[in-house]
C-alpha cells in the first residue's frame, strides 16, 4: 500500500490502515523506528481497537441451569 506526501509534507492514511488501528479524525498517531530501520506507524494512546471477536466474549445469556445441563448430559431427561 502506498501514498502520496504533498508538498506540505503530509499523507493520507489509507482506509484499511486507520480501521485496524482504529484512528479517526483527531486520534493522535506516534512515528517509531523498528530494530531493523523500518518505521511503524501506531496510536499514541496505545489503545487497541476491539477485537472482532469482542462481541462474542462474556457470558451466553439467560439459558440452561448447571443442574439442567447435567440431567441433560447424564441422560435424565
Amino acid at each position: 500500500m502506498s501514498t502520496t506526501v504533498t508538498s506540505k509534507g503530509q499523507v493520507t492514511i489509507p482506509k484499511s490502515v486507520r480501521d485496524l488501528l482504529g484512528i479517526a479524525p483527531g486520534s493522535r498517531v506516534d512515528f517509531r523506528r523498528a530494530p531493523d530501520g523500518s518505521v511503524v506507524l501506531a496510536r499514541a494512546d496505545e489503545k487497541r481497537p476491539p477485537s472482532r471477536f469482542a462481541r462474542f466474549r462474556g457470558h451466553a445469556g439467560k439459558g440452561l441451569t448447571t443442574d439442567a445441563i447435567m440431567a441433560l448430559t447424564r441422560g435424565d431427561v
